[in-house]
């Protein structure tokens, strides 16, 4: 059994509207548990995948994260695992649907914990099949890809997840440009009463703000991330009729930053240590939905022992 932790990402630049973005690791999560549970399979890979928040939910991320591993490994001689079935069980704090990233942290969570349960059974080390952590991230990307849940691959929300920290890239050459530890220790999330899903948002309207967007990404390529997660925000909200008062009313109550997270529904809010998180939560609480409180996490993706 091997179960590997990574956490959900917060948009400070979304990628969709010029193929560079920046995202940074939050303390919410997406557990992968992943096992061999027998090797009689009627084909050379099986899986049973279930998510334990939500049985009734789509598997082909899941499915498609864990094959793609299989097939890259089974390019190695020594790697002669065959006819197997993957039990593959996630567990998530992330509202889906919510801009935070969960596709993403499920796939690295699901790519990291396959790959080293599939070297376990094979009584292989690392040392062995080193993969490398690009790699990885690699196959978690393609794996979004070609189920259809990411618009630009979203390495920017990808790497923030594997590696922690905040991560400024080149989306569509999937190349990490700047990397950044996130200073701020309170953090606030707004998620309304409804999910909106990056497959179905209005790409158009997105990447024609693509020239003021990238004032946004300049602000974040000199690390004033309060400036860059702000207007960044504002824009994707007028693009896709979103509220952005919910964003003005947590500044005016203090906040150092207030955002859209990635397409929505969730706002991300910073809040440095002259700001008081109660009054903040007071001016969003006219809004139906939730608020969690949270922080930065710089550390990424981990094996853990426990779902």
């Amino acid at each position: 059994m091997v179960v590997v932790r990574s956490p959900a990402s917060a948009t400070v630049i979304n990628a969709i509207s010029m193929g560079k973005g920046s995202a940074f690791g939050i303390q919410l999560y997406v557990s992968a548990d992943v096992n061999v549970i027998n090797h009689s399979a009627n084909s050379s890979l099986e899986c049973i995948s279930k998510s334990l928040d939500d049985p009734d939910m789509d598997k082909s991320l899941m499915d498609t994260c864990a094959h793609m591993v299989y097939d890259c490994l089974s390019e190695y001689d020594c790697f002669n695992l065959n006819n197997i079935t993957l039990s593959i069980e996630t567990k998530s704090d992330i509202p889906p649907g919510s801009g935070l990233s969960s596709s993403s942290a499920t796939s690295n969570s699901v790519v990291y914990a396959t790959y080293l349960a599939l070297l376990e059974e094979a009584g292989l080390c690392r040392e062995d099949i080193n993969l490398s952590d690009e790699e990885l991230i690699n196959i978690g990307i393609d794996a979004s890809l070609e189920v259809g849940v990411t618009k630009t691959g979203s390495y920017d929300d990808a790497s923030a997840s594997f590696y922690g920290g905040w991560k400024i890239t080149n989306n569509y050459d999937r190349e990490m440009l700047y990397e950044y530890d996130v200073d701020y220790e309170k953090i606030l999330i707004y998620i309304p009463n409804k999910s909106l899903y990056t497959a179905h948002a209005d790409v158009e309207s997105m990447k024609r703000l693509s020239s003021l967007v990238d004032i946004a990404f300049e602000n974040a390529v000199n690390k004033n991330i309060e400036k860059a997660l702000t207007l960044n925000g504002f824009l994707y909200c007028a693009a896709l009729n979103l509220d952005s008062q919910i964003a003005m009313d947590a500044l005016k109550a203090g906040a150092s930053a207030a955002g859209l997270s990635g397409t929505g529904s969730a706002y991300t809010i910073l809040v440095d240590d002259s700001g008081d998180i109660n009054e903040i939560k007071s001016a969003l609480s006219k809004y139906p939905g939730r608020i969690i409180e949270t922080k930065p996490d710089n550390k990424g993706s981990a094996v853990t022992n426990k779902l």
